[in-house]
């Protein structure tokens, strides 16, 4: 398809109202999905909660493997597939659906580089967790991703991803890093985002934004998942307004929505994944 076809495709697509059977799909939620997707879906999740846009999970074991991307989560609405939280806003806003329009330059700026240091800070954390280090990466990581398979398929996809990562980890500079480097820079990101988010309810005041959605996935996931250690958890404990931010968050976008949603549980999201 041509440039001009896609851009074409796109407006049509955009001009569509955002439809009731929108889906999102994501791994196998109590046997296989990880630390690192969980907290991405759940972002998504959020975002599209803050946005009043309905959408449906759907849980695949080979989901990583349908998205375009070859990450998840994606959304699929109508015949478009979008994958990952920044497409999908950019995908959103093009339907007329935004958090942050009412954001001054500045501020849309300083959210972009908040996002940033989540994305380079907690998620390259997480990455590293699962599957750098071994423990963890034996116990859980190398399981769960491959339990949907039988041997010797689930130990040949599972050592392919952890070389895939690791050498995506060796390329940014976190190879040589200790495990407790790893924490440190996971507290220093969080001093920093709750250095910025203060006494407010939300990061720019009374309104949340897709940095919000961001930042509640990635914390939301890490404190309600069982790990071989709790130090990561740990970390954001030590942050009082981090964990109002979350409580509040679950409370107006998941336990609110679920209570009005006919047929459904008071909260699935208030116990969290287990891992």
């Amino acid at each position: 398809m041509s440039l001009a076809a896609e851009a074409f495709v796109s407006q049509i697509a955009a001009a569509e109202p955002w439809p009731e059977n929108a889906t999102l799909y994501q791994p196998l939620k109590d046997d296989q999905i990880l630390l690192s997707d969980c907290a991405s879906s759940l972002a998504v999740q959020a975002y599209l909660r803050m946005c009043n846009l309905p959408v449906q999970v759907s849980c695949r074991a080979n989901a990583e493997y349908m998205s375009p991307s070859g990450k998840v989560p994606f959304i699929q609405v109508g015949n478009q597939v979008i994958s990952e939280l920044g497409p999908i806003v950019q995908f959103t806003k093009a339907k007329g659906h935004s958090l942050s329009d009412g954001l001054d330059d500045v501020q849309k700026a300083e959210m972009k580089a908040y996002m940033e240091l989540v994305n380079n800070m907690l998620l390259t954390a997480e990455l590293y967790i699962q599957w750098c280090d071994e423990s963890t990466a034996a116990e859980i990581t190398r399981p769960r991703y491959s339990s949907p398979y039988s041997w010797p398929l689930n130990q040949i996809l599972a050592y392919q991803k952890q070389w895939e990562v690791r050498r995506k980890i060796n390329a940014i500079g976190w190879g040589g890093k200790t495990l407790e480097q790893v924490y440190e820079d996971v507290s220093q990101c969080c001093q920093a985002l709750s250095q910025r988010l203060g006494t407010q309810p939300y990061f720019f005041n009374k309104h949340p934004t897709e940095l919000d959605a961001l930042v509640f996935g990635h914390l939301f996931t890490i404190l309600t998942t069982q790990l071989t250690s709790d130090e990561l958890s740990g970390r954001i404990k030590n942050y009082s307004n981090l964990l109002s931010f979350c409580r509040r968050i679950e409370q107006n976008y998941f336990e609110e929505h679920d209570r009005d949603s006919a047929g459904s549980s008071s909260s699935r999201f208030s116990k969290g994944p287990s891992l």
